[in-house]
């Protein structure tokens, strides 16, 4: 079978592309034609052909020109088969990976500073993905959609009316093994932590979508204290008033590290449709504190796997969270074949099998 997968680029670090890769490498290995439209990609896996799509123009112009770019390609080569991992209208399949636009718009404006909440979304940049997310959308346009939280599936149907029976729930995945594998005393050492000292981890970027503020703002609390609480920090930049207790740490290859230096994962985001350090966190055994908005918490058992907070800007009930889990130390032990890359790529290759057959409707 013809396949075709759509995603802008490709780099070695970040989490889709790491995805998109081992799932072409997976489609390879299954017997399938393999083919890519990027506007480049670092190392492509061997037998996946490279269709360069050239995207240019600015910030706000680049979503709706890889659109056309890619729409072009798959209308002269005609794949039997094609994902996107992008807001496109050519595809047979859309993987709903970043959630839904409109969704985040209205999360960031309900957790904004009142003064800044009416100039949310103005811009010709989220104008653009929004119209292309109402494209994408398009049962006409898109037979299947691949979701990796309930969440966001039903976010997809109550804003855009898609079919629910052509929606799929394929939950993320990570290499579970690596991630058991950290060096905590080494790591802990290096950072200057103490035995008797209480880590928080928290991984990522876009700090204020993810809830770090806010989870700050609850170590500032310790520092006032004296109490031995610190965090680590571990992704690019630092945030300004930060108190001595937060390690930024940088980016790293070598994330198990942190994981296995830490006594408890924190990840209170406004919206995330399914955050990848949760399952990363879960296969390294931390108990995991995050919010109803992040997709990833419907793999918890509440008390027993972490703790689901219902309102991202509430640091008292973080708080009370973060010394619930300090009064019972020790890892915990999670279902890992439920969070491992290879199903999550096996469901996915089902359904890419299934509707080349089905066709686009």
């Amino acid at each position: 079978m013809q396949i075709a997968l759509i995603r802008s680029r490709g780099s070695s670090t970040g989490g889709a592309e790491l995805y998109a890769t081992r799932l072409m490498t997976a489609l390879v290995a299954g017997g399938h034609d393999v083919h890519l439209l990027a506007e480049r990609w670092d190392n492509l896996p061997a037998r996946v052909e490279l269709h360069p799509l050239e995207v240019n123009g600015s910030r706000a112009q680049r979503p709706v020109r890889l659109a056309e770019a890619a729409a072009a390609t798959v209308a002269r080569e005609r794949f039997q088969c094609v994902l996107s991992l992008e807001r496109t209208a050519c595809q047979h399949v859309y993987r709903a990976g970043d959630g839904v636009h409109r969704i985040w718009l209205e999360q960031y404006r309900r957790f904004s500073p009142w003064w800044r909440r009416p100039f949310i979304g103005l811009g010709a940049f989220h104008r653009n993905v929004l119209n292309l997310e109402r494209q994408t959308f398009d049962p006409t346009r898109t037979r299947h959609v691949i979701v990796n939280s309930t969440m966001v599936r039903d976010e997809i149907v109550r804003c855009f009316g898609f079919p629910a029976d052509r929606i799929h729930l394929v939950r993320n995945g990570v290499r579970t093994e690596r991630f058991q594998s950290g060096q905590r005393v080494a790591t802990r050492a290096r950072l200057g932590i103490r035995p008797d000292e209480y880590v928080l981890l928290f991984v990522g970027s876009g700090w204020v979508r993810k809830g770090l503020p806010v989870l700050v703002d609850v170590l500032k609390r310790f520092h006032a204290r004296r109490d031995p609480v610190k965090l680590i920090v571990v992704g690019k930049g630092r945030l300004r008033g930060a108190p001595p207790n937060v390690i930024f740490a940088g980016t790293t290859d070598s994330v198990q590290d942190y994981y296995a230096a830490a006594d408890l994962f924190t990840f209170p985001p406004i919206y995330e449709p399914s955050a990848n350090v949760v399952f990363e966190a879960l296969a390294a055994g931390l108990p995991v504190i995050t919010t109803v908005f992040n997709g990833a918490g419907e793999v918890l058992t509440p008390g027993i796997h972490g703790t689901i907070l219902s309102d991202p800007a509430d640091a008292n009930a973080l708080e009370h969270a973060i010394q619930t889990w300090r009064a019972k130390p020790g890892r915990i032990p999670f279902p890992t074949a439920t969070i491992d890359l290879d199903r999550n790529v096996a469901e996915t290759v089902r359904i890419l099998e299934m509707a080349a057959v089905t066709g686009k409707p």
